[in-house]
């Protein structure tokens, strides 16, 4: 396992104005979007000690400035954002089916499609970083030549010290083809430390029959800690060449399943920058994700994060 050397984050990715069913037809407007939802949810965990940031790009409408001030207010640092005079975020809307979620998307001149299209300003970006994050998101909205910027930097954080950790989070209609997402996501895992997979993505487009195929897939491809999430089922974790099967809770009030994956991957991250094994990392992964579950929308309020147990209690 390798160790974080410092509480210094940054999570790469698209953050989206998100239109959240509350209820008789009416809509909660807020932010989300993958990586910014794990940021997000490790800045309140992880309090003023850390460093936590996400690298992403704005436009300069009004919109834009309500979420860098949210950003600001809630603790996240905005060094790595950087703005947009033609274009604007993207946006998504939650369907509900019970507490299960489909998503409507108006994305195609997000600005956070250009977030890689500086190499210096994204090197600057991560310099320093004890841990970056991102997803299989942040790589599909990409044009492929800033997708080799984004290799590159983390290449050079990477040899630089820091700790890559990364969630395939596979969306298929963001991808030109099947082909090109396993190419791309397997490069990925050549500069992954953390892979945080869920089974249902891996069974579905690589063909992995259950939870020890996409560990073993994984560590093949170099990853040292693979932690595969699976909804109600247990999390399978692969360490250094040691497999842990840990159960997963029932979840007590379960609202929306929006964010799940995003919030246990923030959980387990946080756990991981304070030095606890992946155990007790995985523990407070689960309980953030049902924090999260009992909420309409992404992200847990402040008041049900700060309301869970400190990580640091975890046994």
């Amino acid at each position: 396992m390798r160790r974080i050397p410092n509480q210094r984050v940054r999570a790469i990715g698209e953050a989206m104005l998100e239109l959240a069913p509350v209820g008789d037809g009416l809509y909660r407007r807020g932010f989300a979007g993958d990586t910014f939802n794990t940021a997000w949810h490790m800045a309140q965990m992880l309090g003023t000690g850390a460093d936590v940031g996400l690298v992403t790009r704005l436009g300069q409408d009004g919109l834009s400035d309500i979420f860098a001030a949210e950003m600001a207010a809630d603790g996240l640092a905005l060094s790595g954002v950087s703005r947009d005079p033609a274009r604007i975020m993207g946006l998504y809307l939650i369907e509900l089916d019970g507490a299960e979620r489909s998503f409507h998307y108006w994305r195609d001149t997000s600005a956070a499609r250009r977030l890689a299209d500086d190499p210096a300003v994204l090197s600057q970006a991560l310099e320093g970083a004890g841990l970056v994050h991102l997803s299989g998101i942040t790589l599909a909205i990409l044009e492929e030549g800033a997708r080799e910027t984004l290799f590159s930097s983390l290449a050079l954080a990477r040899a630089a010290g820091t700790v890559v950790s990364f969630d395939p989070n596979i969306r298929p209609r963001l991808w030109p083809s099947s082909s090109a997402m396993q190419a791309t996501i397997n490069r990925m895992l050549g500069l992954t430390d953390i892979a945080l997979p869920s089974l249902d993505d891996e069974a579905t487009h690589f063909g992995d029959t259950d939870a020890s195929a996409t560990l073993a897939r994984m560590a093949a491809a170099g990853v040292a800690e693979v932690v595969v999430k699976d909804g109600p089922g247990p999390v399978h974790v692969l360490v250094d060449g040691a497999v842990q099967i840990l159960p997963t809770p029932p979840a007590s009030d379960l609202r929306d399943t929006t964010g799940a994956g995003d919030a246990f991957n923030a959980g387990y991250l946080a756990a991981r920058v304070l030095g606890l094994d992946a155990a007790r990392s995985v523990r407070a992964g689960q309980r953030l994700a049902a924090a999260v579950l009992a909420t309409f929308g992404a992200r847990a309020s402040k008041a049900a994060v700060a309301a869970l147990p400190p990580i640091a209690g975890l046994s």
